[in-house]
């Protein structure tokens, strides 16, 4: 049983202890929040007319079950009247608040914008009690805020004062928070949010640990992930893939690809199985320090290891050969690609197209070109005019045959 003085302390404390937040453009005031039943705040909405047959029912003395109920709102095309339908509903003897119907209308008011009703909606639900609510409707509620609002600081809020609502958080919910705020990089924000975990008797997970790491890389601390990453143990937790690759790709992006590598084997030693994406960060680290032949060594290793490579794996080698001016091994491996029903992106052919015209390899154009368009690439004008002066080369004089079938490419 959590003690009434954990609760007071996390009601009087939660609203004040994010002081990184007040300097984040992505904040916004909390409005001053009115009761939801008085109709002044939205006098200026759209009120509904009663002969609209979904809103009939509502003059009726006839009892409306919870299924009707949701039926009406649902059937509301404009948001500006939900506040006084909603009022006029919560007016009838047949009134019964519920979940589905308070998620349907936040989900509306949210898609119009309109969070400040979301707002006294809530604080009205807080007050009266009347209705109990799930953590995955705060799930709901939080995304809402974070995601459609950019109300980073009223999804903090929120998560804190569930247990005001008698209901609380699930490591979930905690974790959806964290990675709200790595998203929006709100980096320090994060670390202040998950030292406040106990508070609301969250038990880190995996996952908790994995969001910590990825926001660390992101900002550059990659030694401050390192001993996050050193916690698993502490909080009975093991490292699982995403946490390697994730540590893997921090490494990477530092030049520190034999890091990586390091890292790849000790995963391997504690049993756990490498993908394709972690295959994919290393060849992109090796691409990066021009190690093509060594990226295009490990595709292969991936392959042996029983590790079949993605469209990445090809296509982080393919980058490889076009950086190093290898174009002929490029359209090789394109063809690779294509056989295995593979698409090379607009990128690698602009580059091999580039590369084949200034090399004055025309045969070699009009291969890539048709390939081009035949993955639905439409080539621009800077691009036609290179492969047009790549035939015309030789004396200022055209091959017609090959033109024509560039052009009908």
């Amino acid at each position: 049983m959590v003690s009434r003085l954990l609760l007071s302390s996390i009601r009087n404390s939660h609203l004040q202890n994010f002081p990184s937040l007040s300097f984040n453009p992505i904040t916004t005031k909390t409005p001053t929040l009115k009761p939801l039943y008085f109709s002044s705040p939205f006098s200026t909405h759209h009120q509904p007319t009663p002969t609209c047959p979904p809103l009939l029912k509502l003059t009726h003395k006839d009892w409306l079950s919870p299924t009707e109920v949701l039926k009406i709102f649902d059937n509301l095309k404009e948001p500006n009247a939900l506040i006084s339908v909603l009022n006029q509903y919560s007016a009838r003897k047949d009134y019964k608040p519920t979940e589905p119907l308070f998620t349907l209308v936040i989900n509306k008011l949210a898609d119009a914008q309109d969070f400040d009703s979301i707002d006294n909606i809530m604080e009205k639900l807080k007050r009266e009690k009347a209705c109990r609510l799930s953590d995955s409707f705060f799930q709901n509620l939080i995304k809402k805020y974070g995601h459609v609002g950019g109300r980073i600081k009223r999804a903090i809020e929120t998560l804190f004062s569930m247990p005001e609502y008698g209901t609380w958080p699930s490591v979930k919910t905690f974790n959806i928070v964290l990675s709200l705020l790595v998203a929006n990089k709100l980096f320090d924000v994060v670390h202040e949010v998950y030292g406040k975990a106990p508070k609301l008797g969250i038990e880190i997970e995996a996952c908790t640990l994995n969001i910590l790491i990825k926001g660390l890389c992101e900002n550059g601390k990659l030694e401050s992930a390192f001993q996050v990453f050193d916690e698993f143990p502490k909080q009975g937790c093991k490292p699982n893939l995403r946490t390697f690759s994730t540590l893997m790709h921090g490494l990477c992006e530092k030049e520190k690809v034999d890091e990586a590598f390091e890292l790849m084997g000790r995963m391997e030693k504690e049993g756990i199985e490498a993908d394709a994406v972690s295959y994919n960060i290393l060849i992109s680290g090796l691409r990066k320090q021009g190690k093509v032949e060594d990226g295009v060594r490990l595709l292969k290793m991936m392959k042996r290891n029983g590790c079949y490579p993605n469209a990445g794996s090809y296509q982080e080698v393919l980058y490889g050969f076009l950086d190093a001016e290898r174009f002929m091994d490029a359209k090789q491996l394109m063809g690779t690609m294509i056989l295995e029903r593979f698409s090379p992106s607009f990128d690698s052919y602009k580059k091999l197209i580039h590369g084949f015209c200034k090399e004055k390899l025309v045969r070699e154009v009009d291969w890539a070109l048709k390939h081009m368009v035949h993955h639905g690439f439409v080539p621009k004008m800077g691009m036609w005019k290179q492969m047009v002066q790549c035939v015309c080369h030789r004396n200022n004089t055209c091959d017609p045959v090959l033109l024509g079938e560039i052009v009908n490419s």
